[in-house]
């Protein structure tokens, strides 16, 4: 089993655990319809609406 010779200091840690925080923001666009905020490439969850069609029935 692999030991690491040096301990991992504080600094080191923690910048490495930072980069996962980063990874859970979400974007998020505009929807043309009703502009509410919606993800990219998705349908709006606000309207049903999908690159100007409706795609879900309310």
């Amino acid at each position: 089993m692999a030991v690491p010779k040096r301990k991992t200091s504080k600094s080191r840690r923690d910048r490495r655990r930072t980069a996962k925080t980063r990874l859970n923001i979400t974007a998020s666009a505009a929807c043309p319809q009703c502009k509410a905020p919606k993800r990219p490439h998705h349908a709006c969850g606000n309207c049903g609406t999908y690159r100007g069609r409706q795609v879900i029935a309310f």
